[in-house]
């Protein structure tokens, strides 16, 4: 686990630490971009939604809206929840599909009771591992996070949080405050093996019970290595180095253009220039 001194909840607030200087290095800096989608598709994997069916997720600590892109290149809808206004900032200017909230997770989720069939989040859960403020307690705060969020889950949905966890206390602490609140699920770690690649994920279950998923590489040896391989080898992918997603070409844009008319938005309409690919000038 990471060192105390290099941890940013350490270093301010995430409303304070996460400042415009901040929240421009996540619409320019291209590993940043490609680690926060690669976690993101391994959360959607772990939600485990029905294939080919558009679902309405949650995005806690959405940030500049990465991993949205991500659930939006899946086809499905969504809604972000950050605390910082400067990362929220970043994400209206890159034009992201999902609607943004500005709020506290330690304050507990404002939806109404049924509201979502999943939940992600990435790199945000374990800030609320730490008081901020006098009035701020973490475990009071992380249990009204996850009750308000399991009343705001369907049941069945699950909600999977990618984190960094300090130390083990702080993986009891949260877990401990998740079952208080109803969840089932528990802690899948990939690469366990592994000191770069490892990375943790909380799967929780909201009123129904399931086998909890198996991390990647955890088999045998032989099989992390190929796993490891295939995982970091998809930085292929991310080519953009302004933080939207990739463009794939014609069919992707009429798709993205449809998915926008259904949201109700204004877009130009279809012709036989759309998507055309123009010579470059010199």
């Amino acid at each position: 686990m990471t060192s105390s001194c290099r941890r940013p909840e350490h270093s301010a607030p995430p409303e304070v630490y996460y400042n415009e200087a901040e929240a421009k290095k996540y619409s320019q800096n291209s590993r940043m971009i490609e680690i926060q989608t690669q976690m993101s598709e391994r959360a959607v994997e772990l939600l485990n939604l029905p294939e080919g069916q558009p679902c309405f997720l949650l995005d806690v600590g959405c940030g500049s809206g990465l991993s949205g892109d991500y659930l939006s290149e899946e086809g499905h809808y969504w809604v972000g929840v950050d605390i910082s206004t400067a990362m929220l900032d970043v994400a209206l200017d890159r034009e992201v599909e999902g609607d943004l909230l500005v709020g506290d997770m330690g304050e507990g989720m404002p939806f109404r009771a049924g509201t979502f069939d999943g939940c992600v989040s990435i790199s945000a859960l374990q800030w609320l591992c730490n008081a901020d403020k006098r009035s701020h307690s973490p475990p009071k705060r992380l249990y009204t996070f996850f009750s308000t969020l399991y009343s705001s889950l369907s049941r069945g949905a699950r909600a999977v949080f990618q984190l960094y966890p300090e130390n083990s206390e702080q993986l009891e602490l949260i877990t401990t405050q998740a079952m208080r609140a109803g969840f089932g699920g528990g802690m899948v770690v990939d690469y366990p093996n592994s000191t770069k690649a490892k990375k943790f994920f909380l799967c929780l279950f909201a009123g129904a019970t399931g086998a909890l998923p198996k991390g990647l590489g955890a088999e045998t040896a032989d099989r992390a290595v190929s796993n490891q391989v295939q995982y970091s080898g998809q930085r292929c992918r991310f080519k953009n180095m302004k933080g939207k997603s990739v463009k794939k070409g014609r069919d992707w844009v009429f798709e993205k253009k449809e998915r926008r008319r259904r949201q109700g938005r204004e877009v130009r309409a279809d012709t036989k220039y759309t998507a055309r690919q123009r010579k470059p000038h010199f």
